[in-house]
């Protein structure tokens, strides 16, 4: 059986991109932004939380 990986589809694509980001989002991007000694604001849309933690991601080697 082969195996096609799913290409990720970009947040801005998202139909549900606009809507809070969800807790597990929130838990994660907390973790991830201690880690890189940056603050994340409160109030972000699912497709912006993505957004950030593709970027703390990077920047902190868990990527």
């Amino acid at each position: 059986m082969t195996v096609h990986p799913v290409p990720d589809k970009d947040p801005e694509e998202w139909t549900t991109g606009e809507e809070p980001m969800t807790g597990p989002q929130a838990s994660y991007l907390h973790t991830l932004a201690q880690e890189a000694g940056v603050d994340v604001p409160d109030q972000l849309s699912k497709a912006d939380a993505s957004r950030l933690i593709d970027e703390l991601q990077d920047r902190t080697g868990r990527g």
